[in-house]
């Protein structure tokens, strides 16, 4: 790392353990975030980590941003999963297709923390072939009109402004992909409607809720780029959507080494410190092997988002072996703790928890193996 990147790194790292770490039991048990966990991640910079200076952001490369979300998933991958969605979805859209007056209205407050974002695209009858979702945008005299219903929205009405795709063809002429457009939404928007909060097996305090539109009217600024190209925008904003659950899986695999290490070398059994066994040392081996083998794959991916080289590619299969690092080093911690493991009061039982949600969102492990196949053709 540079020394900038070791300077964000600690940053990230205090806040970690001082702010998030001592709280992530009870925010689970709750199932709540405080709303000033959002204001403090604003006040350090972390939402606005790969925005321009120009639009109050720190115009960070994704390496360091990637280097910071891990950071900060090792304290509490809720608060980490709202900070990934935020930075690597609904902003970087915008900033890549947005107009001149959509960055001031919307990229600048979301830059400093001061509106939080969100991204809706599943919906509940299409979840890995999203394209084929239904919701739909009626063309009206200054605007569009959205009716229709969203699935597992991160942040839907907990943020203050989601970026959802929506039909905007035709149901006589329908196009495909590209008969879907984005649209920037306030969530206090009339006809936005936030569902029933999901009660969810990990991540319990980040908020997932479903979505729906009635008769809500969007003026025409709020329209991203070209109506029939949201569904591009959106699988563009995945690459990066990607890499920050890569380093979220490896920030939750992380925390379960730090406490299995502990652990190992504070439990006695037949009168010497479990971590002397070989099966024990073996065990914990290959568990800070995979996490370290995860991070280097990942920081090469986030390299290759900043060339283009190879960088559908290299997010697919970031974010494939982190999660699934992240499923094995936790499955691992219980079994390092034993009987210990399998109780709320320690703190791998929800690590493990945790984990298991990063093999399915932002394109199921499936899906993953599915893009690295197709671009191994390319």
């Amino acid at each position: 790392m540079t020394p900038e990147q070791q300077q964000i790194r600690d940053l990230a790292r205090e806040f970690a353990e001082n702010e998030l770490r001592p709280h992530a039991e009870a925010w689970d048990r709750e199932g709540e975030l405080p709303r000033d966990v959002v204001a403090k991640l604003g006040e350090l910079g972390f939402l606005g980590m790969l925005i321009p200076e120009e639009h109050d952001g720190l115009g960070l490369d994704t390496t360091s941003y990637l280097i910071a979300l891990e950071e900060i998933a090792r304290g509490d991958a809720s608060v980490a999963v709202a900070m990934s969605v935020h930075n690597s979805l609904p902003t970087q859209m915008i900033l890549a297709h947005g107009t001149g007056a959509q960055k001031e209205r919307w990229l600048r407050p979301m830059a400093r923390g001061e509106l939080l974002g969100a991204f809706s695209l599943s919906e509940p009858d299409s979840g890995s072939d999203a394209a084929s979702m239904a919701a739909q945008a009626r063309k009206v005299d200054g605007g569009w009109v959205l009716n229709g219903a969203k699935a597992w929205v991160t942040n839907g009405g907990f943020g203050d402004v989601t970026v959802t795709m929506v039909r905007t063809d035709t149901p006589d002429d329908r196009r495909g992909a590209k008969g879907i457009g984005a649209f920037i939404v306030p969530t206090d928007a009339e006809g936005y409607i936030v569902g029933k909060k999901e009660d969810k097996m990990g991540q319990r305090a980040s908020e997932t809720v479903g979505v729906a539109f009635r008769e809500m009217f969007v003026p025409d600024d709020q329209l991203l780029g070209e109506p029939g190209q949201g569904f591009i925008y959106a699988l563009q904003g995945l690459n990066g959507g990607r890499l920050g659950i890569g380093a979220l899986a490896i920030g939750i695999a992380q925390a379960a080494l730090e406490h299995s290490l502990a652990y190992a070398a504070e439990r006695k059994q037949f009168g010497t410190a479990i971590r002397d066994f070989q099966g024990m040392q073996f065990k914990l081996a290959n568990m800070a092997t995979r996490i370290e083998a995860a991070r280097a794959l990942l920081h090469r991916a986030g390299e290759a988002k900043e060339t283009g080289e190879k960088a559908v590619q290299l997010a697919s299969m970031a974010k494939l072996f982190a999660s699934e690092t992240a499923m094995y080093v936790t499955t691992e911690a219980v079994q390092v703790f034993g009987g210990y493991g399998y109780m709320k009061e320690y703190p791998v039982e929800r690590l493990f928890r945790d984990a298991k949600v990063t093999e399915i969102y932002e394109g199921t492990s499936e899906i993953q193996r599915t893009v690295i196949a197709r671009e191994l053709y390319r």
